[in-house]
């Protein structure tokens, strides 16, 4: 007997990134913390926190009661009015960007973000080119899904003119050929010198990158990498847009992730964790060389709900409440201390594991068939019944209660950054038990 909720869902939801009539969702009813439940009482450890949003947790008490607190007094309001949430969440923002970076502008969501950072840049040089990396993830709208660099652009297309791609540091499986990260950065930065020169400097407006490449395989860049692409940037007039949707607010044990390498780019985009997507936020953080432009004329663009009360107001909770709790800190001691000694045991362990990488709790599980070819266990983009080793591995997952995000030939270890050290052991327990399945279809020797 189905639930009325999976009934009309199946009946009027139109599903996103999906095959409509292939889908049976499970129905969510309730949630805390690093756990959420379905409408069968079937409980999961959130190892995906969500869409990789969910920093603060289910039901954060403090962003709960801000939310709560807001809509008591003011729902909404239009973005050309002041709001005591608005502006407390810019300052907060502001306050822990780095470099000059001192003006907010709000959004409903990342890929906005990204589509106003690229127009701010635009506009400020009077270029049109926008360098972007080819193992990126930077939004579905038209502009977002052009900048994108995974498959999931090329039924979107032809789309945004202007944008040129780049290949960025991946050292287990190197473009450049590369022995050593340190030679890894070396190489990525010439190639994408010689971008710069092919395509004429004076043409390009922009690079835009994740700092913290996400989706497409939480490529953490080489120590000197990010300066590399600072000092090209600054040599030739270019804005350097650092996507920092997925990356920042707690991820990587940062506020923001360039926070590690101290390299302070242009612009900084954000989304998810600014407020653990209790409610739609977004925004770009910039600095004067952007703002100026706009000092005396007008930026054509806006949106009816940016600066959202209720969302700004849980952005307000989250920080402080991140602060308070010391989640950069806790972040960072629980990705060295539990996830990389566990990580790199399973590696040993399974043959299917090719590499582990991350910082924070911001890591990624590379599958293969062979260790010494490094064949992906599935092919690149893999549909149907190429795709089933990975599914049967999100199945084994999910059979012990653990809820996984997964992409390609990645199993992606991404909890809220609240759960307790015993959760994320016993989640890593479960993907241990879950890589056995992988393991089925190793061919190597």
């Amino acid at each position: 007997m189905t639930s009325q909720a999976f009934q009309d869902d199946r009946a009027h939801v139109f599903h996103s990134w999906s095959a409509q009539r292939a889908l049976a969702p499970a129905v969510v009813v309730g949630g805390e913390g690093a756990w959420f439940w379905t409408e069968d009482d079937t409980r999961y450890l959130d190892f995906s926190s969500q869409l990789v949003n969910l920093n603060m947790g289910h039901q954060h008490p403090r962003v709960v009661a801000a939310i709560q607190e807001q809509a008591a007094a003011l729902c909404t309001v239009a973005p050309s009015f002041g709001n005591a949430a608005r502006s407390e969440a810019a300052r907060l923002i502001a306050d822990l960007a780095p470099g000059d970076l001192s003006h907010v502008f709000f959004t409903n969501g990342g890929t906005e973000a990204n589509e106003h950072a690229v127009r701010m840049a635009r506009l400020a040089t009077g270029r049109h080119k926008i360098l972007a990396a080819y193992r990126s993830y930077h939004g579905a709208t038209t502009g977002s899904i052009t900048l994108t660099g995974d498959p999931r652009r090329w039924p979107n297309e032809p789309a945004m003119p202007g944008v040129v791609r780049f290949f960025g540091p991946y050292p287990y499986r190197s473009p450049f050929h590369a022995e050593s990260e340190a030679q890894e950065s070396e190489r990525a930065l010439a190639h994408l010198d010689e971008v710069f020169t092919l395509e004429g400097p004076q043409t390009i407006a922009a690079v835009i990158l994740e700092t913290v490449v996400g989706t497409n395989g939480i490529l953490v860049p080489p120590d000197g990498y990010l300066a590399g692409v600072r000092e090209l940037c600054d040599r030739h007039g270019v804005l350097l847009i650092c996507d920092e949707v997925m990356s920042g607010f707690g991820r990587c044990g940062e506020w923001f992730a360039v926070d590690r390498w101290n390299v302070a780019p242009d612009l900084i985009t954000f989304a998810k964790g600014v407020n653990s997507g209790y409610v739609p936020l977004g925004g770009v953080v910039l600095g004067p060389r952007v703002y100026e432009t706009f000092a005396e004329r007008a930026y054509p663009g806006g949106l009816t709900y940016s600066g959202h009360p209720l969302a700004c107001a849980a952005a307000v909770a989250t920080i402080n409440a991140m602060k308070d709790e010391g989640i950069n800190e806790r972040v960072r001691r629980l990705g060295e201390e539990v996830v990389r000694p566990r990580l790199a045991k399973l590696q040993e362990r399974h043959p299917s594991v090719g590499d582990v990488r991350g910082l924070g709790l911001f890591w990624a599980i590379e599958l293969v068939k062979d260790r010494a070819t490094r064949e992906m266990l599935v092919p690149y983009n893999a549909a149907g019944e190429a795709a089933k080793p990975m599914l049967e591995v999100a199945a084994a997952c999910k059979a012990q209660g653990v809820w996984p995000f997964t992409h390609f030939n990645r199993l992606h270890v991404v909890p809220p950054c609240v759960t307790t050290e015993k959760d994320l052991s016993n989640g890593l327990d479960v993907i241990d038990d879950a890589l056995d399945v992988a393991d089925r279809y190793y061919t190597g020797s």
